[in-house]
Order: C-alpha cells, then structure tokens, then sequence
C-alpha cells in the first residue's frame, strides 16, 4: 500500500494505518536528524485531532541524545515545551470528548511551560517486528517509532501506555 502524506492526513482505518507501517522500511539517527514539521493521520484513535487544536508544529532531532519532542508556535517563533507538563493519561482518556476546532489562546498557554533543555532521545527499538528508531520521552510513557514514507517524510506511531491502538502521526523535513 503506497499513500501520499495527502491520503493519509485525509484518514484511514487504524487497521490500515498498521498495515502501512508495518510494510515501510526502517530509519536511522542520521536519516531523521532535523526539524520536522508534524500533522495528524486521523484513524479513530481518542488523540485524533488534538494536536491540531494545540498548535503543535513538530520535533525536532538535534542529535541521538538532544532531541525537543514537542515544538509548538509558527515558523519564525517556534519553542519546545516540556511534555511532562502536558497530561497525555489524561488527555488520552478524555481524547473523543475534546471540542475539535482550534482554540485561540492554546498555543499561548503551552508557552508557560517552555523548555530549553531536550526532552527525549532517540534509541533503536524493536516495534512490530522491525528495528527502526525511535524517540523515548525523559518523563511520560509515551515511545514514538518512526518509519521512512520517503527522504524527507516520516511516519509516526505513538505507543503511549494505556492505548489499546498506536496513535499515528506525519513528520515532514523542513
């Protein structure tokens, strides 16, 4: 199955979406190294749309151990938050509840609780049956696997405790 970064913004099944992952090849450090601009590949999963709603723009991948998992704001005024600031247990059982449309003032908020230190690191682990690189957060439950669309398009599957699915997610090169 080959979908464009289009396609797959659009949706599909989360048993589709799985399928596709399983079937792209694995990415390396070096490959990924970067900021990356992030959207949402909707499959049903309760986090679908709300990252859209926050205002997340990406990652970015300094090195293997300097990694911001979360960059929120516009190109031009871009900042790391802290993940362990934002309740991802909470905001995954509250997930399909969640208003969709995008709230003025979220985006703002999240600047409360800025970084400049990395907050996660890259390591490669086994998911699903394939090795590939992956972004461990320092303080959540949360583990993102990655895998290769093409050079400069990722796919993202977000293991976070508690969910019975992945959660699924683009990285685009910017």
């Amino acid at each position: 199955m080959t979908l464009t970064v289009h396609e797959l913004q659009s949706g599909l099944s989360s048993e589709a979406a799985c399928e596709l992952y399983d079937s792209l090849p694995a990415v390396t450090v070096d490959e990924i190294l970067g900021q990356w601009h992030g959207s949402e590949v909707p499959t049903g999963h309760p986090l679908d749309g709300l990252l859209a709603v926050s205002g997340w723009y990406g990652k970015r991948f300094d090195s293997a151990d300097e990694v911001h998992p979360l960059l929120f704001g516009e190109p031009g005024d871009l900042y790391p938050v802290n993940p362990g600031s934002v309740p991802m247990n909470l905001l995954n059982t509250l997930g399909t509840r969640m208003p969709r449309p995008r709230i003025p003032g979220v985006t703002t908020a999240f600047k409360a609780v800025r970084t400049r230190r990395h907050r996660a690191r890259l390591r490669d682990i086994e998911y699903r049956g394939k090795v590939s690189v992956a972004m461990v957060y320092d303080q959540i439950a949360v583990i993102d696997h990655f895998r290769k669309l093409d050079d400069d398009a990722l796919l993202g599957a977000m293991d976070l405790r508690n969910s019975p699915q992945p959660y699924f997610f683009l990285l685009e090169r910017d």
